[in-house]
């Protein structure tokens, strides 16, 4: 439900901090593995999950993220389980938001009506798919606001005055900034210019505005959260997966190394008032 995504954002603001919203991807390395990583995330200290769904072609994504995506998909991972993944999680948090980050393609050949029926039955609270432009709202953001899903939009530091209308007009939850130029995992942002972009975002909407992409440790996380109402953690996330594994499968330290980066970012962000 999109109310769970303000209740957070809304709790957190009073408290006068950052949301750590940690991204994962379902599957990897395994869907027992990835599960027990979903359950694990919020007792670590995240606040929104971002779960990715695994697609064979994921342009917008660095090196890890596809390979956590590669990995899931070899294991057998696909948009039934990942929906079956929120659905087991949901039997157990009715709090923290879970929005699904993907591609457009295996929505599709799902059926964008089924879709959104069983990502909603399952306990879906958002969505940020990332090839879908405001162009195309009528294919799923529509419905999908319809069916009472919020669709996060991503905003870059090319996107202007002129087009940020057109990024915000459906845009539910939270928007997302992108605060390099390139893919997930790429160069370090810059912090003073995240700063003057979520001040200008800020003069646009009202909604919460939630910085990814670069963001790697506590430090930068910190700094981030300075300026910030969301830190989005997920290159980081999935190289401890991958860092973790023996041989390519699931190890005893898998949860725990995860885990562990989650407690650590968690930490530099409750030392930040807004």
């Amino acid at each position: 439900m999109a109310a769970r995504i303000d209740r957070r954002f809304q709790r957190l603001a009073a408290e006068r901090r950052a949301a750590l919203v940690a991204f994962i991807m379902a599957g990897d390395p395994d869907p027992a593995t990835s599960l027990a990583l979903l359950k694990a995330l919020p007792a670590a200290g995240a606040d929104v999950i971002e779960l990715g769904m695994p697609f064979t072609d994921p342009m917008a994504d660095g090196p890890p993220v596809q390979a956590a995506g590669l990995r899931a998909l070899r294991a057998g991972q696909t948009l039934v389980a990942t929906l079956a993944m929120v659905a087991a999680f949901r039997a157990e948090d009715l709090e923290t938001p879970v929005v699904l980050m993907g591609y457009f393609n295996p929505i599709y050949v799902y059926g964008v009506g089924r879709f959104i029926g069983d990502a909603r039955t399952s306990g879906v609270d958002g969505l940020i798919v990332v090839d879908c432009p405001p162009e195309e709202d009528d294919e799923l953001c529509l419905p999908a606001r319809e069916g009472g899903l919020c669709f996060v939009r991503l905003a870059t530091p090319t996107t202007d005055d002129n087009r940020l209308p057109a990024v915000l007009a459906n845009t539910g939850g939270f928007l997302y900034y992108v605060s390099v130029a390139g893919v997930t995992g790429s160069a370090a942002p810059n912090f003073d210019t995240v700063g003057e972009a979520v001040e200008r975002l800020k003069r646009h909407t009202s909604l919460p505005v939630a910085v990814g992409f670069g963001i790697k440790d506590a430090r930068s996380a910190a700094s981030i959260a300075s300026v910030a109402d969301g830190v989005v953690v997920g290159s980081a996330l999935v190289e401890a997966v991958r860092s973790s594994l023996d041989h390519g499968k699931a190890s005893p330290s898998t949860v725990p190394a995860v885990t562990a980066l989650v407690k650590s970012l968690s930490r530099s962000l409750q030392g930040v008032t807004k």
